[in-house]
């Protein structure tokens, strides 16, 4: 049976097959995301709820430990952590890897409702979650600084202008702004001020919530009109603040300034940024997944300049990290990678075949067959990254193997006198079963990979299947593409045809390779312990050095980014952390 004779035959129809397999993955490079790493779903929940003013040890008896209590009878619970700070706690809940994500959440908001009548009852909301992927670090951060303005105001116009609107940029996935709060107006009580007066804590709290109120006031009518009366009671500043009168002593007011230092401050004090040394609040973008990330960063550097106009001129917006540049220039490097294979394909066809029209042949068979891994990829939900941009540069020098193999005997057949037609047929029909059981006995390799579990297994998975992909779709173009070219465009040598001096050049080269080899093979032969004795020692040094060579999940790369991070003693306070 030949594979490839309906091929031959069909050589209008196989260029067509062979056309759109390249436009297709043409096509989809353009559209495959770009990521550091393959998107590998972490079944992660995390969850969180707060009880202001509660202390940390106050929050993990009567808030967190409730909820892991609830949270742990979930199936597929794997791992269950949380800490708790003041005021709030938070519990990461990881699940098996083959749990889905979707159906985990929906388990979890129904460990929480039946966790809500062991909380306190003073929890102003209810505890939240959310899906989060632990793989997945910051693709660029934002500081904001300012030389006049506060951190509450530049948080303000953060989390009002600048969040919302890179929340809406098509591939990122979530905005987080760090390192201020929102203005607040800070009252501080003076206890012996409150006693003296005779003023109790819950008489000051409901005067102030009283104060800071915008209801309707009423109207007032006649027989022909109608007046509508507004005013606006609320209170926005520390000086707004200050003269709320909270009781009369001695027919006098005793106004909140009596008894309380009022200052404008933030919501949360126990909460700093600092970007170059100077105070910041920061903006933490997460692409979403599957997005592209360099398409999305360019759409953030892209929509600064507008943000920057939309808030106040005294605040200076500046990208402090930025994620793409290792990864544009790993893109880069594989791509040049890739150029300087094909022209050595190129090459090394020439130098053995001295024949330019049969160089063509692979310079055809490479870039189809990558193409075709391309389009395969798009299909399986794959990106361009790290992993799979070391799977396509290994793969090249599979791809060519195959395209070779049938060329060179296509070529033997050629040389002998033989018609391309009735060579291409025979060569092909000779090589392709053992094509096949080259191409089989490939993949085989990659099956312990495929069937590896874990996170591991989930990372490399990609890794073997688009290798295992792009010899698959070099088999079929080497079969196809391949034996149609040669029957089409090699031609036998004439009798009183010369080559080139080129050609004559390489041929003398080969020659004395092959005459070199022949001593060397000779020499192994009559001294065939010496040889043995060699093959244990390499065998043997193969085995010493991946004992003592050091191990690792990636290999180290230097991306120019240093991350740091500083653990203090349980004892010290947030403002000793702050000084130091």
């Amino acid at each position: 049976m030949n594979i490839s004779a309906p091929f031959i035959a069909r050589p209008v129809g196989t260029a067509l097959v062979t056309l759109g397999i390249a436009l297709a993955g043409a096509i989809a490079f353009f559209l495959l995301p770009i990521a550091p790493l393959p998107q590998v779903e972490f079944p992660t929940i995390s969850v969180s709820a707060s009880l202001p003013g509660a202390s940390p040890e106050t929050m993990a008896a009567t808030v967190a430990t409730p909820l892991e209590r609830a949270l742990g009878s979930i199936a597929g619970v794997s791992e269950i952590t949380s800490s708790s700070s003041l005021g709030s706690s938070r519990i990461t809940l990881q699940f098996d890897l083959n749990r889905d994500i979707d159906g985990a959440a929906r388990d979890v908001q129904a460990g929480l409702n039946a966790a809500r009548s062991m909380l306190p009852t003073g929890m102003p909301s209810n505890p939240t979650y959310r899906k989060v992927n632990p793989a997945d670090a910051p693709v660029m951060i934002v500081a904001l600084t300012s030389d006049t303005l506060t951190r509450g105001q530049m948080y303000d116009a953060a989390s009002t202008v600048i969040a919302q609107r890179l929340s809406q940029v098509d591939g990122i996935g979530q905005v987080s702004i760090g390192g201020g709060a929102l203005p607040a107006v800070r009252i501080e009580l003076d206890p012996n001020r409150l006693a003296a007066n005779g003023i109790a804590l819950d008489s000051v709290r409901a005067t102030v919530v009283a104060s800071n109120a915008n209801r309707p006031k009423g109207a007032v009518e006649d027989a022909d009109r109608y007046w509508q009366l507004g005013a606006n009671d609320q209170s926005r500043t520390a000086a707004d603040y200050a003269p709320i009168i909270l009781s009369y002593r001695n027919g006098a007011a005793v106004r909140l300034r009596d008894v309380a230092d009022v200052t404008d401050s933030v919501q949360d004090v126990r909460n700093d940024g600092l970007s170059n040394g100077r105070p910041a609040v920061l903006l933490i973008l997460s692409k979403a997944p599957g997005a592209n990330v360099i398409k999305t960063v360019d759409k953030v550097r892209s929509l600064l300049p507008q943000l920057r106009a939309s808030i106040s001129p005294a605040i200076n917006v500046d990208v402090v990290m930025d994620r793409t540049p290792t990864i544009r220039a790993s893109i880069k490097e594989v791509e040049r990678t890739l150029v300087i294979s094909f022209g050595l394909v190129i090459v090394v066809v020439f130098a053995f075949l001295r024949n330019m029209r049969a160089a063509l042949l692979p310079a055809v068979a490479v870039p189809v067959s990558l193409a075709g891994t391309f389009g395969v990829m798009y299909l399986l939900g794959y990106s361009i990254d790290n992993l799979s941009l070391m799977a396509m540069t290994v793969a090249t020098g599979f791809v060519v193997d195959d395209a070779i193999v049938v060329l060179e005997n296509i070529s033997r057949h050629i040389e002998r006198g033989m018609a391309p037609r009735e060579a291409a047929l025979r060569g092909a029909r000779e090589i392709g079963f053992t094509v096949v059981s080259i191409s089989l006995s490939l993949i085989a390799v990659f099956i312990p990979i495929l069937a590896m579990g874990g996170i591991v297994g989930r990372l490399f998975r990609e890794f073997a299947v688009v290798l295992s992909v792009s010899i698959l779709v070099s088999m079929v173009v080497s079969l196809t593409t391949t034996p149609m070219m040669a029957a089409a465009m090699l031609r036998p040598r004439g009798p009183t045809q010369t080559q080139g001096r080129l050609a004559l050049w390489f041929g003398d080269k080969q020659r004395a390779l092959v005459q070199g080899y022949r001593r060397s093979l000779r020499w192994t032969l009559r001294h065939q312990p010496v040889v043995l004795l060699v093959l244990a020692a390499v065998i043997v040094l193969n085995v010493t050095m991946y004992i003592t060579i050091a191990k690792g999940f990636f290999p180290q790369q230097d991306t120019g980014l240093m991350m740091g991070s500083v653990r203090a003693d349980q004892s010290s306070s947030f403002q000793a952390m702050q000084k130091n």
